[in-house]
């Protein structure tokens, strides 16, 4: 009898699909994926990828984005509930009104936002890529950051470049304390300390190291220290930990867990497959709109 990996393998070669997973998801799901990345890197790959089927194992901004990227490609969402509280705090209305009042502003979305918000912004961002897109901004324009405000607090306070900040955030990410960071470096202190930008200004200031996934995978890969505290979404410690054998890694915090990016188990892939279902529909017109900021966005050098 064959186990639900071997199926999953199986039909992913009769559907010539491809199967994209952010580092945050379960580490069954990663396991079984042809590409692990963070947001960046995911949207890189969903641009380049020639499939007919990709299957994202994340949350649904990012099958979006997928989407607008691919869209000769079916895309699906395994599991339709997947979302993001942080995308889900920008809506598109709201930024409307403000760009009519703000008509002069520059409108910068972190790519954990809505395609229907990304149609109404003029560049798009990753984690990993934030700080370069605001540098190639313009600096004499009024900009608006959305929607988290942490992550453009913390490239404002960089770079120094004022910005409106949306009010929205990670849920997971903004639980962290600079009290938690004291408490972990007490209990490891040869460990380095590295973060996710999503936590706020005063978190990443207490840190070594404020990174998006993809930075922390590199950071740990080239550094020679052998003790890191981990201080985002736990799904990432598989990768780690894989990766880096020699190497220990601690959480930050036990309870860092996203539950929306553990929602796609290795049962939805496969009846993703099997079915085709949780198809990920955009409209020509959305689409041509929400796209046009993150090609923008992978234009940047």
């Amino acid at each position: 009898m064959s186990t639900l990996t071997d199926e999953i393998k199986r039909l992913k070669e009769e559907r010539h699909a491809v199967i994209l997973a952010h580092n945050y998801v379960r580490p069954e799901v990663q396991d079984i994926a042809d590409f692990t990345g963070d947001s960046l890197e995911l949207s890189i790959k969903a641009k380049a990828v020639n499939a007919e089927v990709i299957v994202f194992c994340g949350v649904r901004f990012m099958a979006e984005t997928a989407k607008l990227l691919s869209p000769q490609s079916m895309v699906l969402l395994p599991n339709s509930d997947a979302g993001c509280p942080m995308a889900d705090m920008a809506d598109p209305e709201p930024v409307a009104n403000y760009r009519k009042a703000h008509p002069d502003a520059i409108f910068v979305a972190y790519v954990n936002s809505t395609a229907a918000v990304k149609a109404q912004v003029d560049i798009c961002c990753t984690s990993g890529n934030a700080e370069k897109i605001i540098q190639s901004l313009p600096k004499d324009r009024e900009i608006l950051f959305l929607p988290d405000r942490n992550l453009g607090g913390n490239i404002s306070g960089k770079l120094g470049v004022d910005m409106d900040l949306w009010p929205g955030f990670c849920p997971t990410h903004n639980r962290v304390t600079v009290e938690m960071i004291e408490k972990a470096r007490a209990a490891a202190p040869d460990a380095l300390v590295l973060v996710h930008p999503e936590c706020t200004p005063e978190v990443v200031a207490a840190a070594d190291q404020a990174l998006s996934t993809g930075g922390i995978l590199k950071f740990v890969r080239e550094s020679n220290a052998k003790r890191f505290i981990i201080g985002t979404e736990a799904g990432i410690l598989h990768r780690l930990r894989n990766e880096n054998p020699g190497k220990e890694f601690l959480p930050l915090q036990p309870e860092m867990i996203c539950p929306n990016m553990k929602k796609i188990t290795l049962e939805d892939v496969a009846r993703s497959l099997r079915d085709l279902t949780e198809q990920i529909e955009i409209a020509p017109e959305l689409r041509e709109a929400a796209v046009r900021p993150i090609l923008r966005m992978l234009e940047v050098k």
